[in-house]
């Protein structure tokens, strides 16, 4: 059995092959894959053909990918700035809402204020007393319809 172990590994060395059972049938050791040369440029394999292609490439080809990539770095580059301005513009609005809302929290307080400090009454006994107003009489008050919806004109009548 060791003497087995040597000659495997002895023809292996020779060989250069590993003595690895693929599937259910050992392979051949002395073996040699049949090689084809290929006298004519037309009965090379395609592999062959193609790869001879890929090492040499038209100049139509390379201005092609040029072009490519500079209409994909332009693209790319709008998309960026496009991006850019636009997160600037959202900040801008951002920050115009926010003076909307406390100019409108400003206003709101203001009305507030100046509409707790008007006093009615004050007001009425100003105009009474000071001013001389009066209230209307009945016979100073004229209703009547209008046809028109346009507007009202009020008429004051001198006794």
């Amino acid at each position: 059995m060791n003497q087995r172990v040597n000659n495997r590994q002895n023809v292996s060395r020779h060989t250069g092959r590993t003595p690895y059972v693929d599937g259910s049938a050992a392979r051949k050791y002395n073996e040699v894959p049949v090689r084809r040369n290929y006298e004519n440029e037309d009965e090379k394999p395609v592999v062959r053909i193609n790869r001879e292609k890929e090492r040499h490439m038209s100049a139509g080809y390379v201005l092609f990918l040029v072009a490519a990539l500079c209409l994909c770095s332009y693209i790319l580059f709008n998309y960026i700035q496009l991006q850019a301005e636009l997160t600037n513009v959202t900040r801008t609005v951002a920050k115009k809402e926010s003076q909307l809302n406390n100019m409108k929290i400003a206003n709101d307080e203001n009305y507030n204020r100046i509409a707790s400090s008007m006093d009615l009454e004050k007001i009425k006994s100003i105009a009474i007393g000071e001013l001389g107003m009066v209230y209307a009489a009945e016979g100073q008050i004229v209703l009547y319809s209008s046809e028109g919806n346009d507007c009202m004109r009020q008429v004051t009548q001198n006794n």
